[in-house]
C-alpha cells in the first residue's frame, strides 16, 4: 500500500498494525491499548503508579511481542528487584493475548508521592528479563540492569545489547475519566545483509536509520495516547512524505490469562504424592491463586 492509499479513518484501539519503510530498510509496530488495558489492569486495586508502571510494560509486551512471526510463541517481560518496592513484574504476548502482574509493598509505596520515578520503584538492583518462547525453534533470553530512567529505555538497551538491532521506542500513559490509554510507537532497522555486534555502529549512523529514528522521535504523547487519532492517522502524520509506507492490521488484542482447573491439573500433576498432600486443604482441594486474573481456583487432584 502506498501512503497516498492510508485512510486515516480506520480504528486504532486494541489491534496490533505493523508497518514498513521498505526503501528504508526500516519495519515498525504502532499499538493503542484501551478496553483490553482497563479489563487486565480491574483484576486489581492498583495504585495509581503501579497502573501506570504495568499499562507501560503491557503497552511494550504487546509492540515487542508481536515482532514474531510464530504461532503459539510467546514473549515474556519480567522485572525482579531484591530490594525494590515493585519487587516483581511480569506480563506476556502471545497471538493477541495480552496479561500482566505486579507485586509491589503498599506501605513503602506510599511513602513516595504520586509520581515516582522507576529507579524509586525498583531500586538500584533490579534487572529486566525479555524471553522467548519459539514454538518450533526453543527459547532465548536477554537480561539488562533496569537501571534506566523508563522501561522503554531499558528495551531500548535489550535491543542494542541483546539483538544488535537498532530500535526506538516511544510510549505514553494516560488515564481519562476512569479509563487507561496506552499508546506506543516500535521502529527497527532491518537492513540486507547487516548483522553481528561488530557492525552495530555502522548500522546506527546509516542515513536511512537516522532519518527514520529522527522523524519517529517527533511523535508527541498526546499523539500516541488520542483515542479520536487513529493508529493509521498517525503513521501517515509522520511518514506521509516516505515515497512507500505499507500497513498491515496483524492482531486484534484481548486479555489472555490462561488460568483453568484442567490447567492447573496438567501443572500440578508434575509434583509428587507427598508435596500434593502438603498442598491439600481441609477439603482435600488445592486452590490455586491467580495473580494474573485475581481468582481462586480449586483443584482436586
Amino acid at each position: 500500500m502506498d501512503s497516498a492509499d492510508i485512510r486515516p479513518d480506520e480504528t486504532g484501539f486494541d489491534s496490533v498494525v505493523a508497518f514498513s519503510l521498505r526503501e528504508r530498510d526500516v519495519r515498525g509496530r504502532c499499538v493503542r491499548l484501551g478496553p483490553v488495558l482497563d479489563t487486565i489492569l480491574s483484576a486489581h486495586d492498583y495504585p495509581g503508579p503501579i497502573r501506570h508502571l504495568l499499562a507501560e510494560a503491557l503497552l511494550l509486551a504487546t509492540l515487542i511481542g508481536s515482532l514474531g512471526k510464530e504461532e503459539r510463541s510467546q514473549m515474556t517481560m519480567q522485572a525482579q528487584s531484591a530490594d525494590g518496592i515493585v519487587d516483581m513484574l511480569v506480563c506476556d504476548y502471545r497471538d493477541g493475548e495480552l496479561r500482566g502482574y505486579v507485586r509491589f509493598d503498599p506501605a513503602r509505596l506510599a511513602d513516595l508521592g504520586t509520581n515516582p520515578t522507576l529507579p524509586a520503584l525498583v531500586g538500584p538492583e533490579a534487572y529486566l528479563a525479555i524471553t522467548f518462547d519459539i514454538a518450533e525453534g526453543g527459547r532465548y533470553q536477554g537480561i539488562v540492569p533496569l537501571d534506566a530512567e523508563s522501561l522503554s529505555d531499558a528495551c531500548e538497551s535489550y535491543f542494542r545489547q541483546s539483538e544488535q538491532l537498532p530500535t526506538v521506542l516511544r510510549v505514553a500513559v494516560q488515564s481519562q475519566e476512569g479509563h487507561c490509554i496506552a499508546g506506543g510507537l516500535l521502529l527497527q532497522y532491518l537492513p540486507d545483509g547487516e548483522d553481528g555486534r561488530e557492525r552495530l555502529h555502522v548500522r546506527l549512523d546509516d542515513p536511512n536509520w537516522e532519518h527514520v529514528a529522527i522523524l519517529g522521535s517527533t511523535v508527541r504523547h498526546a499523539e500516541l495516547a488520542d483515542p479520536s487519532l487513529s493508529v493509521e492517522a498517525l503513521l501517515w502524520r509522520l511518514f506521509h512524505e516516505e515515497h512507500e509506507l505499507r500497513v498491515e492490521t496483524i492482531s486484534q488484542l484481548k486479555r489472555g490469562c490462561r488460568c483453568s482447573i484442567d490447567h492447573y491439573q496438567a501443572v500440578l500433576s508434575r509434583f509428587g504424592s507427598e508435596e500434593l498432600a502438603e498442598m491439600r486443604d481441609e477439603d482435600g482441594l488445592i486452590r490455586v491463586d491467580c495473580a494474573f486474573c485475581s481468582r481462586i481456583f480449586p483443584v482436586e487432584v
